[in-house]
């Protein structure tokens, strides 16, 4: 669990407690809406309008394991694979084994023991499946994928063929932990599924990637965490996507480092639990929202958003307050015109730090508290002081609407 103590304090029950309606645009107008604010539902008192001191929505010490970081396989007792057309290969036991050659209808099945970590080399591969994964996971305590300095390439054309009941959808798919790393490139092409997916976590800390899927690029069911690497995703889905039905604690996103090119058909980044960015550099050339999770924390960064719809959204998703928090990095937001938003919060936003530029017809609006404390935030042009509250009026719901104030 990588929460941290006052997160999970916060991750209670939510009740309703009346508020306003904050938005922010270019146009000078204010308008009075009524909206709803989050409260815990274990408490008399109503969620705080106090903006969040904590550097971390989650618990970042063990985010990445030494042998995470390593970009290199020890080959002293590694095994030689050589692939071949029509043969599927069963790793079963703990081990490094180093896999070259080119393939067609060909699966590297991982099948060990539930506490074997277990390394896989990529040295000049090139698998293109009808019907399956490239790599299988099907038990394992952790997985590596890691590149030598190669290029490699995986491929899966169809449409997916089950296993028993397990719905394999991706040309990578792991249950169990999947860390890629390496230093040299790995191109991935699901044209009726998703790219790499993990039913753990899924960790990036090196390699250069780049990702064509149908569906999501990358997703994991408890978390997606990257520290390092080169990442181009073209996705017919989300780019990004963490959520775990099961546990509302994970579903996260964490990065600190490492280049994201995204072009996606629905959302850039989603986090269904947290999305927490502590560096990298993330541009979204195109998608209908940016970034989307429950509570949004950005401490720094470059990040760069086109977006359809809103820019950063904010909405319930989960049993927990629904924020939007930047203490720092570089952020732009361009929106395409209509009822779009840079930064959405169907709960609370707080601006700390950070140089924030928006360009679109309304840079913020939340059903609950908005602040301003720090930073420097332009919108079309004009750099601004503070966000103004607007009170009283008609319902709105913040994941879609506009807004209507300005300073």
């Amino acid at each position: 669990m990588k929460l941290s103590a006052l997160t999970l304090a916060a991750l209670v029950a939510v009740a309703v407690a009346g508020c306003s309606k904050t938005e922010v645009n270019s146009g000078g107008e204010t308008t009075s809406v009524a909206t709803t604010q989050s409260a815990a539902s274990t408490s008399e008192t109503p969620a705080t309008t106090a903006a969040p001191t904590e550097t971390s929505a989650l618990d970042t010490t063990d985010m990445f394991s030494d042998r995470d970081l390593e970009q290199t396989a020890d080959l002293t007792a590694a095994k030689q694979i050589k692939l071949t057309s029509g043969q599927d290969i069963t790793l079963d036991q703990e081990g490094v084994y180093v896999l070259s050659g080119e393939a067609q209808n060909a699966t590297v099945v991982v099948d060990a023991p539930e506490d074997a970590k277990v390394q896989i080399v990529l040295d000049g591969v090139s698998i293109m499946n009808d019907d399956s994964p490239a790599i299988y996971v099907k038990e394992a305590d952790k997985v590596f994928v890691t590149s030598t300095d190669s290029e490699n390439d995986m491929q899966v054309t169809g449409t997916y063929t089950a296993d028993g009941e397990t719905n394999l959808d991706a040309v990578i798919f792991s249950r169990a932990d999947l860390t890629m790393n390496g230093t040299g490139s790995l191109d991935i092409v699901s044209s009726q599924g998703n790219g790499i997916s993990s039913k753990d976590d899924l960790i990036i800390t090196g390699g250069e990637y780049s990702i064509q899927s149908a569906a999501d690029s990358l997703e994991a069911n408890d978390s997606i965490r990257i520290h390092d690497g080169t990442i181009t995703i073209d996705s017919g889905k989300d780019a990004l996507h963490s959520e775990n039905e099961e546990d509302a604690s994970l579903g996260y996103i964490y990065m600190d480092g490492g280049s994201l090119n995204i072009n996606a058909a629905d959302d850039g980044i989603r986090g269904n639990s947290i999305v927490q960015i502590d560096g990298g550099t993330i541009n979204i050339e195109t998608c209908q929202e940016g970034i989307e999770g429950n509570y949004i924390k950005i401490n720094d960064g470059k990040i760069t958003i086109n977006a359809q719809d809103d820019g950063i959204n904010a909405s319930q998703k989960v049993d927990s307050n629904v924020v939007i928090e930047v203490n720092g990095g570089t952020i732009d937001v361009n929106m395409a015109s209509g009822d779009t938003d840079a930064f959405d919060a169907n709960g609370d936003i707080y601006i700390n730090g950070g140089t924030i530029t928006v360009q679109g017809a309304s840079a913020f609006d939340a059903d609950g508290t908005a602040q301003l404390n720090g930073g420097d935030v332009t919108v079309n042009g004009e750099k601004i002081t503070e966000i103004t509250v607007s009170r009283g009026g008609g319902g709105g719901r913040g994941g879609a609407g506009g807004g209507r104030g300005m300073r």
